[in-house]
């Protein structure tokens, strides 16, 4: 893989690093690996108008919940987000956890992390406002609270 492709993002405490983006496969599916620290800082709850994601534990324990539904992913666990579903995940255990997600289409990649490790590095706490436009840019919608 040309080392163009080999895209990486230190977003506050996490981690991501794409094995396949929208270019490396005509915008049909994209795969990254992401860390998370025990009790890191992770994205607010929220789903995707237009993809569908596989979430694969590779090491530690990340707690994904899809639809008020938690689960516990360990090495080997996996689970379904359909588009729509309302998701988010939080690592409640003592290790960082590696997690793999892939998603069909390929349309959000490394421009949504770009863009919001742009805001991110405009210091103190990041606008929820800002970072919800940033995300609906990409197809990601923050869930209501209850």
């Amino acid at each position: 893989m040309p080392a163009e492709h080999n895209k990486h993002f230190q977003l506050g405490q996490l981690e991501i690093r794409f094995l396949l983006d929208g270019d490396d496969t005509d915008g049909r599916q994209c795969a990254f690996e992401f860390t998370v620290p025990p009790g890191a800082r992770v994205p607010a709850a929220h789903y995707h108008e237009h993809v569908d994601e596989i979430i694969y534990g590779l090491e530690g324990t990340l707690t994904f919940t899809v639809d008020g539904v938690p689960h516990p992913l360990g090495p080997g666990d996996s689970v379904f987000v359909p588009r729509g579903a309302a998701h988010h995940f939080v690592n409640r255990s003592a290790a960082t956890t590696r997690t793999l997600a892939v998603l069909t289409p390929a349309s959000i990649g490394p421009a949504y992390f770009r863009d919001i490790a742009a805001l991110l590095a405009a210091g103190g706490p990041p606008d929820p406002v800002k970072v919800a436009a940033v995300m609906r840019q990409h197809g990601l919608i923050v869930a209501p609270t209850e």
